[in-house]
């Protein structure tokens, strides 16, 4: 009978340190907003897009350097602070962040087309069809543009569901 009884304690047990590791590894995913620094798992920035000015893109030529954010002009969005470079851009920002938040969080967008994460770069960008993307490299911007279309398709495919993969 204690034999039973202690199988039963070790069982039931066993079971809730199960509940537990299940329940902790699933909340721990990959964060929405890229925020490292020298690498997807590295140190955080203060502010997203480490601090440029994401409306700003918008209004930038192919090549021309990002505009960074200052701390006077400063919106949280899904748990990121997030810089502009005036108010008139913070106030754009608000009113439709989905529209000026970079495509998959700011990770690249060559290496989510192969179902892979890699930090996004600020200065490594373009906007295509209203949407900003950032790429690791200058070597992989050119890689992305050239397949650009498919690229996009392929990512869109892994993201967001690459966030919950351990």
């Amino acid at each position: 009978m204690k034999a039973e009884s202690r199988m039963m304690r070790v069982a039931i047990v066993t079971i809730l340190s199960l509940v537990v590791y299940g329940f902790a590894a699933a909340q721990a995913r990959t964060p929405e907003i890229y925020m490292g620094k020298g690498g997807v798992f590295s140190a955080a920035w203060d502010y997203a897009v480490g601090g440029y000015d994401v409306v700003a893109y918008f209004e930038l030529n192919e090549g021309d350097a990002p505009v960074i954010g200052a701390d006077a002009y400063v919106a949280d969005y899904k748990g990121v602070q997030w810089r502009f470079a005036s108010a008139e851009n913070l106030a754009k920002f608000k009113a439709n962040p989905d529209q000026y938040r970079p495509q998959y969080g700011g990770y690249c967008a060559w290496a989510m087309a192969r179902d892979k994460f890699a930090k996004g770069d600020p200065k490594v960008w373009y906007v295509y069809e209203g949407k900003l993307y950032l790429n690791v490299s200058q070597r992989y911007r050119r890689e992305w543009l050239a397949n650009i279309d498919r690229d996009i398709a392929r990512a869109n495919a892994n993201w967001p569901k690459i966030l919950d993969r351990p």
